[in-house]
C-alpha cells in the first residue's frame, strides 16, 4: 500500500506553462489512494482547465473565494487548510512564492496556504534566471525557514528556448518525494528519547549597544530538532540568538539564550538526562574580558579589545559524556577540512562530526541549503551533494540511527 493512500491532498496550481504537468500529478496521487483537492489561480486556468482537474480528481476545482457571487455563497479557505494532510503547491512560480513568502493572500491558494497547518511542499516552476534571481532564492529561504519543504527544480529544456535549472520537478519525482517524506515524517524511531540540540549563534556584549557574533542563523539546528521531534523524540533546543522566525514541532522545547556562558549554562543543566545530544550552534570561542556598561565612546586613534576565553561546551560534555550517550559535533572549516574535524572529533570525544566546508558553494551560513560530510568514531566517513537542510537534517537522523545500531550489533 502507498504511504499517500488515504491521505488528503491539496493541490495548487499557478500560473506557469508547466500547469499541464498538474494533470499527471493529479491522476498518479488518486492512483496512490490519496484524495486530491485542487485550487487553481486565475492565470493557472488559462493553461489548464478546472474541468480536465475536476474529472481527474472527481472532485470540484476552485478558483476563487466565491462559490456564487451574487448568491454569496463562498470557498472557505480556512477549512480547507484544515481538512488537508498536506498542501503540494506545484506548478509554484516566482509570482506566487513571493506571495507566499510576504503572507500577500490576494487570491485563495494564498489564503489557504497561511490558513493550513499541514505539511506544505512547494515546487516551483520558472525559466533559470528567475530561479537563480537573489529575489527569488531569497522568497524560497524565507519558505524554508517557516518549515515548507521546497521540491527541488530540474535541469533541462525550458519554455523560454534556454535549458538549465527551473523546470518542475516530474509528477514521477513529486509523488515519490512526498512517499518518503510521509515514510520518515510517521517512522518514530525515536520515541522516547531525549535529544538536546543547539543551534544559531551567541552573542558576547562589548557595551550596551554593540557586540561580537556571527553569522549562523540556526536554520540547520532548528531543522534537526524538528526531524527528531517528527520521529516520536522528545526534544530540548538551546537557541541561539537569531532574526529568523521559526515554526517548530509540538515536541520541540526551545529554550533561548543570547551569550556562549547562557548557553553553557543551558546545556549544562541538561545534559545528564539527553540520550543524545547535537551542538550545531556556532559559539563563541572568546568574549569580551571586560564588558562596560555605558556606550564606549569614539575617541581618537584605535581601541584595542581584550579577549578571554570562552567556556569549549563540546569538549566539556565530552569528558562527561557517559556510555549510554551519544553526542554529536559539527565542523564549520575553510582548509584541511577532514584532517581538522577528525582532530576534533578526537579530542572532544565525539561519537560523530558533520563537517560543513565554506568552500563549498551554498553551504554553511545564510543558504537554505547546505553540502555535508559526516565521520564518526569508527572511522566511517560519508560526504553528501548539496541538498535542502531539511534534506540535511534527515541524513544526519540516519547516519545517527546507523551508527547506533552499528556500535550494538
Amino acid at each position: 500500500m502507498s504511504d499517500l493512500a488515504g491521505k488528503k491532498v491539496l493541490l495548487g496550481v499557478c500560473g506557469s506553462i508547466a500547469a499541464y504537468k498538474a494533470a499527471l500529478l493529479t491522476r498518479l496521487l488518486v492512483k496512490q489512494g490519496a484524495e486530491v483537492q485542487v485550487i487553481l489561480t486565475d492565470d493557472a486556468a488559462d493553461f489548464i482547465t478546472p474541468l480536465t482537474l475536476s474529472t481527474l480528481s472527481k472532485k470540484p476545482v476552485y478558483t476563487s473565494f466565491y462559490k456564487n457571487k451574487e448568491q454569496g455563497t463562498w470557498v472557505n479557505h480556512v477549512d480547507l487548510g484544515l481538512w488537508a494532510d498536506v498542501f503540494v503547491i506545484a506548478p509554484a512560480t516566482a509570482n506566487t512564492i513571493a506571495k507566499l513568502a510576504n503572507g500577500l493572500a490576494d487570491n485563495l491558494l494564498v489564503a489557504t496556504y497561511l490558513s493550513a497547518r499541514c505539511p506544505v511542499y512547494i515546487a516551483p516552476a520558472m525559466d533559470l534566471d528567475m530561479w537563480a534571481h537573489p529575489s527569488t532564492q531569497n522568497n524560497i529561504e524565507k519558505l524554508t525557514s517557516f518549515g515548507n519543504q521546497i521540491i527541488d527544480v530540474e535541469d533541462g529544456e525550458l519554455a523560454s528556448g534556454l535549458s538549465g535549472k527551473g523546470r518542475l520537478a516530474e509528477p514521477e519525482h513529486i509523488v515519490a518525494f512526498l512517499e518518503q517524506s510521509f515514510q520518515q515524517t510517521e517512522k518514530k524511531t525515536f520515541k522516547g528519547k531525549t535529544v538536546l540540540i543547539t543551534a544559531g549563534p551567541t552573542r558576547e556584549d562589548i557595551d550596551p549597544v554593540r557586540y561580537i557574533s556571527n553569522h549562523s542563523s540556526g536554520t540547520m539546528g532548528v531543522e534537526i530538532a524538528n526531524a527528531f521531534a517528527k520521529q516520536g523524540a522528545t526534544v530540548e533546543l538551546v537557541l541561539g540568538p537569531t532574526t529568523k522566525q521559526f515554526q517548530f514541532h509540538n515536541n520541540v522545547t526551545v529554550t533561548n539564550v543570547i551569550s556562549a556562558e547562557d548557553m553553557f549554562n543551558a546545556v549544562d543543566s541538561r545534559f545528564n538526562t539527553a540520550d543524545i545530544t547535537i551542538m550545531a550552534a556556532a559559539v563563541a570561542d572568546y568574549t569580551p574580558a571586560t564588558k562596560s556598561s555605558q556606550k564606549i565612546k569614539k575617541k581618537d586613534g584605535d581601541l584595542s579589545l581584550e579577549l578571554e576565553r570562552t567556556t569549549d561546551i563540546l569538549q566539556t560534555m565530552g569528558g562527561r559524556k557517559k556510555e549510554n550517550q551519544l553526542l554529536v559535533g559539527f565542523a564549520l572549516e575553510t582548509n584541511n577540512e577532514i584532517e581538522n574535524a577528525l582532530k576534533k572529533l578526537n579530542k572532544k570525544n565525539l561519537d560523530l562530526i558533520v563537517l560543513n566546508s565554506l568552500q563549498d558553494k551554498g553551504a554553511g551560513f545564510k543558504h537554505a541549503t547546505n553540502k555535508v560530510t559526516i565521520i564518526n568514531r569508527l572511522g566511517e566517513t560519508k560526504e553528501f551533494t548539496l541538498k535542502s537542510k531539511q534534506e540535511v537534517a534527515q541524513d544526519i537522523i540516519r547516519e545517527i540511527e546507523e551508527f547506533t545500531h552499528a556500535v550494538q550489533a
